[in-house]
């Protein structure tokens, strides 16, 4: 096949990849996506000498950057250095790992080959999810979020499962349209055809059959408002009197909070005021927030701000903390989710799942002394402190329990599922959507967070400062979405739930048995090169 053919396919693949994607593309495509990439790299194996060995490289990083950019531009709306860097990164990753399975497969051979190409594409995504450069944005699983009527089986398998179906379904195709005895062997590829259909629609009917029995959560039973200011994070947020838009936020509220409510949402850093956690009693947010739940005594106030903290002396310092310029004192800057009360008291979460580049500056150990230059969002830039566990906010009888789940953490499923092992009964997403203008960036984000719903069973309440304030249901249905770029206050009767799903207890199994699994097939590919053992 001529190399120009090779790179025709390999741009095949991005705009299928990119195509599969939403709010614009079709989901179904992703089944077909890796399949032309997946010829590319039988090519090249077949007749190396015909090829240069960057050629692999070359053709996949055009795929990944193709699907990156297409899908993730929006990014630039909020800093043009740091979509650059994610998109090129990203894509880099990608065709890394895409020819580090050519080259295992070389020495493991093809029948092992295809299994090294699932499993080190769902390693990589696990990988994805915990280090400096976490960008889980393109997990495979994440592009059914569209679709949440195929993939209630998440309760299950989490977004990895989704992963999983979507490359055996890529390799089974590939395996089917590439088998030199097609012709002869009509019958057989008949059979095989219709292997491949059941195994896309399979899936789907057992998501059905789980969602006839997971209707149980839809009946609400306690009363929510969430609020949607509309503060514009560019011009207006961080500049404005904080009195001022905090009043805007408590006048939209009171045109749906009564005597019923239990809670009210308002959105991340909500509160722009300079609160010091050591004093936050003083600060004339707080008293202003405490005097309005004053007027109703059943209500929880879930909040987003920007809050720091003092060290006193002798008090261990985290890796985070920052010097006073004037003095020996030490602080950490952190975004934070607040609960309030009628008791006075006031519940602290601390963002920890943070954005790279603009809330934690990657690799310190390398990049510490070109933190000034991290990406300002407004508010608070650098790298913020951060905290191990998963604070649930507690009702002060503590029968009513929520996950303060701030922003970029709601795409991440085992760590969302951690405050439901807490204690947490529904989750509260507060975010704030505007830096990305009205591009696909907050539709994604906030179908990412209906997945959530599923693999926990958990009702949501989502606060934005702008995008999409709504309800989601334990099935994923998203309800009562407000309208971008306008203020909006919504009501809503939820239930609660202390039941937790499987995936809640277990986590991402899949990807934990691919990441084992892809270290042993490393270790075999090398005791192969090294000719310790035969194919």
């Amino acid at each position: 096949m001529k190399k120009a053919h090779l790179y025709l396919l390999g741009l095949l693949s991005g705009l299928l990849l990119t195509f599969s994607w939403f709010p614009v593309g079709f989901a179904g495509m992703i089944f077909l996506a890796f399949v032309p990439l997946l010829i590319v790299e039988q090519q090249i194996a077949q007749s190396p000498q015909l090829y240069k060995r960057t050629t692999l490289f070359s053709i996949s990083y055009i795929t990944f950057f193709l699907w990156n950019v297409l899908v993730t531009w929006w990014i630039k709306n909020a800093s043009f250095g740091g979509a650059a860097m994610a998109i090129l990164c990203n894509a880099l990753l990608m065709a890394l790992v895409f020819v580090l399975v050519h080259r295992v497969k070389k020495r493991v051979g093809e029948k092992w080959g295809y299994l090294v190409f699932i499993s080190f594409w769902i390693a990589f995504e696990f990988i994805h999810l915990d280090w400096d450069l976490t960008w889980p944005w393109l997990t495979l699983g994440n592009v059914f979020a569209e679709t949440p009527h195929w993939i209630q089986w998440y309760e299950y398998t989490g977004v990895f499962g989704g992963s999983l179906w979507v490359l055996i379904v890529n390799v089974l195709i590939f395996k089917l349209i590439t088998n030199k005895n097609a012709i002869e062997n009509r019958k057989a590829q008949i059979k095989k055809g219709i292997i491949v259909s059941i195994i896309i629609l399979v899936p789907i009917l057992i998501s059905a059959v789980v969602g006839l029995f997971a209707n149980k959560y839809w009946k609400g039973g306690m009363s929510v408002v969430v609020v949607q200011p509309n503060i514009d994070p560019y011009n207006e947020k961080f500049f404005v009197n904080y009195q001022e838009q905090l009043q805007k936020m408590l006048n939209l509220a009171s045109e749906q909070v009564d005597s019923t409510t239990q809670y009210l949402l308002l959105p991340e850093t909500a509160l722009t005021e300079d609160l010091w956690e050591n004093q936050l009693q003083q600060s004339w947010s707080v008293q202003t927030l405490q005097k309005y739940i004053q007027q109703f005594p059943n209500l929880k106030i879930v909040i987003g701000a920007s809050t720091a903290k003092v060290y006193q002396p002798g008090e261990p310092l985290s890796a985070t903390a920052r010097k006073f310029t004037n003095d020996d004192a030490y602080y950490d800057s952190y975004n934070t989710a607040l609960q309030l009360d009628s008791t006075g008291k006031i519940q602290i979460y601390h963002k920890s799942k943070l954005v790279p580049g603009v809330e934690k500056m990657p690799f310190p150990f390398i990049f510490k002394y070109v933190e000034k230059f991290a990406i300002d969002l407004g508010g608070t830039s650098g790298s913020l402190g951060m905290q191990d566990t998963r604070t649930a906010f507690f009702s002060p009888d503590r029968s009513k329990v929520t996950a303060p789940v701030v922003c970029y953490e709601s795409i991440y499923g085992e760590y969302v599922s951690e405050y439901i092992n807490n204690g947490a009964q529904f989750i509260s997403i507060i975010t704030n959507d505007g830096w990305w203008g009205d591009t696909p960036g907050y539709k994604q984000h906030l179908k990412y967070g209906a997945l959530r719903a599923i693999e926990t069973r958990k009702w949501i309440a989502r606060s934005a400062n702008t995008g999409v304030s709504c309800f989601i249901n334990p099935m994923g249905e998203i309800l009562q979405a407000t309208e971008y770029w306008k203020p909006a206050v919504i009501k809503q009767r939820i239930t609660l739930s202390d039941d937790r799903t499987f995936y809640t207890k277990h986590g991402d199994i899949i990807a934990r048995l691919a990441f084992g699994l892809s270290l042993v097939l490393i270790v075999y590919s090398l005791l192969i090169r090294f000719k310790i053992l035969k194919k």
